[in-house]
């Protein structure tokens, strides 16, 4: 399938620059993507002059209103159908593109999403997915990160599920290897949720993963396993402390570094290997969140991302199409019993 492919270009923090320079620059990488790029008409064809490339492969879907990231979520459903946001899920849901890339207010993106397009069936709650980066040269998958800030035990073995189907397509992956985030390793330790979710993963047959139990905070980014499996509230928390940790690790090395005329001679001396760190710990790099669980492909840009960050979110909702997510995830769910 070729993926044509929803632009909500308002959304973000520059707004329509970056994102249709992100769409450009992912459809040099793939030439067979299309897109549909829904916000205000005449802003987005005036920034197309400088994408000559992507004009010639995209529409365009006028929007009067656009949701901002002061809109509480009931607001934001009341623009469902006059939106730039709203309007691109739909063109998810009446089967117009294939999936939807959004900058926008998160809160608002799943509201929007889960009501438009709804759960799988199996499906109870839909969770939010990252990539994150580990010490091997492949990313580590996390869910939730802030959808649902309470999941029982049902939830969080769907998690497992959809979390291991998303490793598979983007890492190809056979059976990657699934642990639950807890604050300890051992099999007593955590709340009845986690222990009974351990359990129905233990005794599921089939399963295209290898559930190795339990794994802690600290290890998220070690490469230990492939998927960590949570709920949002404790998923969120870890996020922003990974992404504190390494803004802090980055403006740590700064200013070591211009500290002293010897401090910057060894800067210069070092810079492959500050280089490399920076490279590794930019988020833009990691850059695409996906709704997974719904019947249809949403994925969330970070409001602050580059045209580079942009550009992989768009291929990270390219990839899930091209490998069918959601009868992935149909399958495996068939052969687990929860509950």
């Amino acid at each position: 399938m070729k993926p044509r492919i929803a632009i909500d270009a308002m959304g973000g923090d520059e707004g329509v620059p970056v994102m249709l320079a992100g769409a450009a620059l992912a459809r040099h990488r793939h030439d067979s993507f299309k897109f549909l790029l829904v916000g205000d008409e005449p802003t987005i064809k005036a920034a197309l002059d400088n994408h000559p490339n992507l004009r010639a492969a995209s529409e365009i879907l006028h929007a009067e209103d656009v949701v901002t990231g002061d809109d509480k979520v009931s607001q934001a459903l009341r623009k469902a159908k006059t939106s730039s946001m709203g309007l691109a899920i739909n063109a998810v849901k009446e089967g117009h593109v294939s999936a939807a890339v959004s900058a926008g207010n998160t809160g608002a993106l799943m509201g929007m999403s889960k009501l438009a397009l709804r759960t799988m069936p199996g499906i109870d709650r839909p969770a939010l997915a990252a990539l994150l980066p580990t010490l091997k040269d492949t990313d580590v998958v996390v869910l939730d990160l802030g959808a649902n800030t309470d999941c029982d035990a049902k939830n969080l073995a769907q998690f497992a599920v959809m979390g291991a189907a998303y490793s598979r397509i983007i890492f190809g992956f056979e059976r990657p290897k699934v642990r639950l985030l807890n604050i300890g390793t051992e099999e007593m330790k955590g709340t009845d949720e986690l222990r009974d979710a351990a359990q129905y993963l233990r005794d599921a047959s089939g399963l295209h993963m290898d559930f190795q139990g339990f794994i802690e905070a600290d290890k998220i980014n070690r490469g230990e396993c492939d998927v960590v499996v949570c709920d949002g509230f404790s998923g969120n928390i870890a996020l922003k402390a990974i992404e504190g940790s390494a803004r802090f690790v980055t403006d740590l090395l700064r200013r070591a570094f211009t500290s002293s005329l010897r401090s910057k001679f060894g800067f210069l001396v070092s810079r492959p290997a500050t280089e490399l760190l920076r490279h590794h710990l930019d988020p833009n790099n990691h850059n695409g969140a996906v709704f997974m669980g719904l019947n249809g492909v949403v994925v969330k840009s970070h409001g602050s991302a580059t045209s580079k960050g942009v550009a992989n979110a768009v291929e990270v909702a390219a990839r899930l199409v091209e490998e069918d997510i959601t009868a992935r995830i149909a399958q495996d769910l068939a052969r687990v019993q929860i509950g």
